[in-house]
C-alpha cells in the first residue's frame, strides 16, 4: 500500500466507464481504478489524497486514448509500492506485449515462483491497465480474477485485439 499523504487524484469519463488515477507530485502514477474516487481509494488503502485534475491529466489522457483504441501504450511513469516479489511480477506484467496473454503460469516459471503466489501478487497491482494484470488469463484460456469483474476484463481484452 501507498503510504504517501501528498497524492493528488482525478475521475474521468472513458469510453469504458469512469475511471481514476492517483499521483505523486512529480506525477508518476501511484494507483488507478476503474470506478470513482471510492474505488481508487480502495486501492490506496489508508492515504490522505486531494483531487487536483491537472496534475492527473497526463494520465488520465492516455488512458482514455488506450480505452479508445487510440494508444497501444503508456510513457507516464510509474511508482506502486510492494514487497521485492510483488514488483517483480508487475515488471513481468510490463513485459506482456499488447494484444497477447500470459497465463498465471508462464509468468510463474519465468519468476521461478508458483502460479499462486503470481495469482496473490497480480491481485495486488495497484495500477491496473498501465500495468497489464488483465493480460494475465488462466492456464485453460479462461478471464480469471480481475478486481474489476470479468466483463471489464473480456472489454480490456478485446480492444488489444481490435475488436
Amino acid at each position: 500500500m501507498t503510504t504517501d499523504p501528498s497524492l493528488l487524484f482525478d475521475t474521468v469519463q472513458t469510453p469504458a466507464g469512469p475511471f481514476s488515477a492517483a499521483v505523486h507530485p512529480d506525477g508518476a502514477v501511484a494507483a488507478t481504478a476503474f470506478g470513482g474516487e471510492d474505488a481508487l481509494r480502495t486501492r490506496l488503502g489508508p492515504v490522505k489524497a486531494r483531487r487536483d485534475p491537472g496534475a492527473v491529466r497526463p494520465v488520465l489522457v492516455q488512458v482514455t486514448a488506450f480505452l479508445r483504441g487510440e494508444r497501444r501504450g503508456f510513457d507516464v511513469p510509474l511508482r506502486a509500492t510492494g514487497s521485492a516479489f510483488q514488483q517483480r511480477v508487475w515488471k513481468a506484467l510490463l513485459e506482456i506485449p499488447y494484444g497477447q496473454t500470459r497465463s498465471y503460469g508462464d509468468i510463474a516459471r519465468l519468476l521461478g515462483s508458483s502460479a499462486r503466489a503470481v495469482g496473490r501478487a497480480n491481485a495486488t497491482n495497484p495500477i491496473c491497465l498501465l500495468v497489464p494484470c488483465h493480460r494475465v488469463i488462466g492456464a485453460d484460456g479462461t478471464l480469471t480474477g480481475y478486481a474489476f469483474g470479468e466483463a471489464t476484463k473480456r472489454r480490456l481484452l478485446d480492444i488489444e485485439a481490435g475488436a
